[in-house]
């Protein structure tokens, strides 16, 4: 599943090629990780949320709450289901990116392998958000089952959206916004696999 991805267009870029309103300032990085703000496109403006919906969380031992952990994706056979269906039904955004990353190699040395598309720099992907008590504005990147390339280094990848399925996916039906899910994905992908440790230290 993706925990990392990159969007390194200006709020300016990413407004012309969805038609939206630009952004106000915004702190999101070139590389987004969960826990951290990204830019999406929802209800027709450029916003800056936070990646991942909190899930509450208690400790084993104490039963005390713990800092709440971002549940940044969400698969689409899960859909249905509480933590996101009214999400799904309500709130659709689309999210813009460079490239997405997945971890490849043995449990403790793995690295990361970038994915991205050969004839576009910037696209966009399905996502879903809903406001929060512990963070404001968030959102969650939708998933489906790999293919192709994608499929060769993890079994899921992100439901990338042509420009003609922005209008169904943001203000579609819920039918049809989960029929654009299990469409199969049929253009190429380019995979980038680096020496670059998947953890680094000081982030």
């Amino acid at each position: 599943m993706c925990n990392l991805y990159r969007m390194t267009k200006s709020s300016a870029e990413v407004a012309g090629l969805f038609n939206a309103a630009p952004a106000a300032a915004s702190n999101a990085p070139g590389e987004i990780y969960p826990g951290y703000p990204g830019l999406v496109v929802a209800n027709g403006s450029i916003r800056s949320m936070v990646w991942g919906f909190p899930l509450s969380l208690k400790s084993k031992k104490s039963g005390q709450p713990l800092k709440p952990k971002p549940v940044n994706n969400a698969r689409t056979d899960k859909l249905s289901q509480f933590f996101w269906r009214d999400s799904f039904e309500k709130r659709r955004c689309l999210i813009p990116l460079t490239a997405w990353a997945e971890a490849e190699g043995p449990r403790g040395s793995m690295t990361r392998t970038w994915l991205s598309l050969p004839d576009a720099e910037l696209f966009a992907v399905a996502g879903v958000w809903r406001s929060s008590d512990e963070w404001g504005d968030c959102y969650s990147m939708v998933m489906k089952d790999g293919t192709g390339a994608a499929a060769e280094v993890h079994s899921r990848m992100p439901v990338i959206l042509r420009g003609d399925q922005y209008p169904i996916w943001e203000h579609g039906s819920a039918a049809e916004a989960l029929t654009l899910c299990e469409l199969p994905y049929q253009r190429d992908i380019k995979v980038d696999r680096t020496t670059v440790p998947w953890v680094r230290t000081g982030r």
